[in-house]
């Protein structure tokens, strides 16, 4: 991933003793500097634009596709504010059937009643009087006023599967957001800014390394 290139290093004090010294410095990525997405860009309608995650898609071919360049998927991750990919992007199909059998046990497990909603209902002006999604019990009827006739429908609801759910919870994952290129260059510069170290601190060493103690801090 592109994004580790960006992060500055950090001279980590080791408790393990050298033959120099009381203490050894180890040089690891200080993660607690984490690019952002400057806040004027989301008072502009024009800076993303909506994108849909098809099939198997991973940030790198999002990037890939959106940017043409697959190192910049982290950028992709920044934007949707995504920090756990395994929980926070749609799954493979592989490894979404996989889960269900870990989750529910066995394929009729998964194929069990999680719960039931309603199907749309109009009247007779092709008026909704019913939405569509609602959850209701198994046995739920609806009773509307169609002109001068009072109807009572008892056949309105759908059973949604377990599998069902997950699917629609996997869907919403789908749905994203992508900054548009002509941003691009823009935020880039202002990871540039975010990530290098200020001279005026003591344990500055270089814009990309600095020197502390047992814990990182984000200066």
């Amino acid at each position: 991933m592109g994004y580790f290139k960006q992060v500055p290093n950090w001279m980590y004090t080791s408790r393990l003793k050298s033959k120099n010294s009381d203490y050894d410095f180890v040089e690891v990525k200080n993660f607690y500097r984490r690019a952002k997405v400057r806040s004027d860009f989301f008072d502009r309608f024009t800076t993303f634009e909506k994108y849909q995650i098809i099939g198997d898609e991973r940030p790198d071919n999002v990037a890939k596709t959106v940017y043409n360049d697959p190192e910049l998927d982290w950028v992709i991750l920044t934007v949707n504010n995504i920090m756990n990919f395994n929980t926070e992007w749609p799954l493979p199909q592989a490894s979404f059937e996989k889960f269900l059998l870990q989750k529910y046990g066995t394929i009729q497990g998964y194929n069990q009643v999680h719960h039931f909603e309603t199907e749309e209902v109009k009247d007779s002006r092709g008026r909704v009087v019913l939405p569509a999604g609602i959850e209701v019990d198994e046995d739920y009827e609806f009773t509307y006023t169609d002109g001068d006739t009072e109807v009572l429908d008892s056949d309105v609801t759908i059973e949604v599967t377990n599998k069902d759910y997950e699917i629609r919870l996997q869907d919403e994952l789908r749905n994203i957001y992508v900054m548009k290129p002509i941003f691009l260059q823009t935020f880039l510069n202002d990871v540039d800014e975010i990530m290098e170290y200020p001279k005026k601190t003591s344990s500055y060493i270089g814009s990309r390394l600095k020197q502390g103690g047992s814990r990182p801090t984000d200066y």
